[in-house]
């Protein structure tokens, strides 16, 4: 079945559906716009570039192809990672662009099926190198370790660093810079993001740990009580899934393992 036809199906159905209440596809297809949340500080997943106020990255062209297939305009509203979810609930934007799947997060927001899985890396300074090569060499006292509000790896410093001394930043500032900065021994972020940020600053290397931690997989974030909505995105990802997008999506945007 082609895209459009899928669309028209769907849409279809929404209106001779008896007593079902509107939902964000109705608003969607009515008036021609998606609207999505995306943080635009997540190498290599979605980046705004500053001076045009333009994004790229991953998860934008995964945004542009869902939009394209539902024959609407896309939209980017930039919100931080510690009010994603809130700006969901407070129907800022219909979804979100790509976060990781924990239990927290879906207490408050619905989640699509995931379509990519990350895992957590430390990333420290090159001068570090030969002063933390396993997990247990960052938890210990008087170690800093950063990470950035509202992610994941805000938990997760907890969890995986209990001796340590923890350093949570607020975005626009991200959590690598304190590394930069000198101001942590080092920050957890997904392997993703530390292979790029590797690649982009010389200073930064990864922590040659026995191997990533927490993996978790990745989704779209829904409004959680929209069940049509979260169902036509799932029906999307799978369809798309099929075509080999997600594949080749990968391969464009080089989200290579370590």
């Amino acid at each position: 079945m082609g895209s459009r036809l899928l669309i028209g199906v769907v849409a279809v159905l929404l209106t001779i559906s008896p007593g079902s209440a509107t939902s964000v596809l109705d608003r969607i297809l009515e008036y021609g716009v998606l609207r999505v949340g995306t943080t635009g500080d997540w190498i290599p997943m979605s980046v705004r570039d500053p001076n045009t106020e333009q994004y790229s990255g991953y998860d934008i062209d995964l945004m542009k192809a869902l939009a394209a297939d539902m024959g609407v305009k896309v939209e980017f509203v930039r919100m931080d990672w510690g009010n994603l979810v809130k700006g969901l609930e407070a129907g800022l934007y219909d979804v979100t662009t790509s976060a990781s799947l924990t239990p927290y997060r879906a207490t408050k927001a619905g989640f699509s099926e995931s379509y990519f899985t990350v895992a957590t890396v430390p990333v420290t300074l090159r001068a570090n190198e030969g002063r933390f090569n396993t997990w247990n060499d960052l938890n210990r006292p008087g170690v800093v370790i950063a990470a950035t509000m509202g992610t994941s790896q805000e938990k997760q410093i907890e969890e995986l660093f209990p001796q340590a001394d923890h350093r949570i930043v607020v975005t626009p500032r991200r959590d690598y810079e304190e590394v930069l900065a000198g101001r942590a021994d080092a920050h957890i972020t997904s392997d993703v993001e530390a292979i790029k940020l590797v690649e982009t600053y010389n200073e930064l290397m990864i922590v040659p740990v026995e191997a990533p931690r927490a993996p978790s997989p990745v989704a779209l974030m829904l409004p959680r009580t929209d069940q049509v909505w979260i169902n036509f995105v799932n029906t999307w990802i799978r369809f798309r899934k099929e075509r080999g997008f997600f594949e080749d999506l990968s391969k464009e945007w080089k989200l290579a393992r370590r």
